[in-house]
């Protein structure tokens, strides 16, 4: 089994340029937390998962600082979580998302594609072909691939 016998194909992504807002709303709409981010040529260029935006939202812990007989406390945010939560919508996702993204190529093994997906606890993993998305494979793919014969 390969990857692209177990991909899925209608890959649901969102554009370089788009805000936050549009992400969340794919994530409400179609019931995921993640997505590729791609640019004008369906070329990955970033994930976003609903991790990178929990990061973002969440309270970020105060720091005490201690120089040689002088304390200094390094606030976390002052913002309340809803005006956390408001400023993000508004963000470019390429400010969230990361950056560095495992692929795999459309002819990749499932048993990489496992070890990929079990060794950097990642949920899915894009499939790509001469550079370009062609589908997307989660850790659920594999599962139900992998034993569906042995059931």
């Amino acid at each position: 089994m390969n990857a692209e016998s177990i991909m899925k194909t209608q890959v649901i992504k969102v554009m370089e340029d788009s805000t936050v807002r549009s992400v969340i709303e794919k994530f409400i709409k179609n019931g995921i937390s993640g997505l590729p981010v791609v640019n004008d040529q369906n070329e990955i260029v970033g994930y976003i998962s609903d991790g990178d935006i929990m990061r973002y939202v969440g309270k970020h812990k105060e720091n005490v600082v201690n120089a040689l007989y002088f304390v200094n406390v390094l606030q976390g945010d002052d913002d309340k979580f809803e005006e956390r939560a408001k400023k993000i919508l508004d963000y470019n996702v390429m400010e969230v998302a990361r950056k560095s993204v495992y692929t795999v190529k459309s002819d990749e093994d499932i048993e990489e594609i496992a070890r990929i997906l079990g060794k950097k606890q990642i949920k899915k993993l894009p499939v790509e072909q001469n550079g370009i998305l062609v589908g997307i494979i989660s850790r659920g793919d594999v599962i139900r691939n992998a034993f569906s014969y042995l059931l």
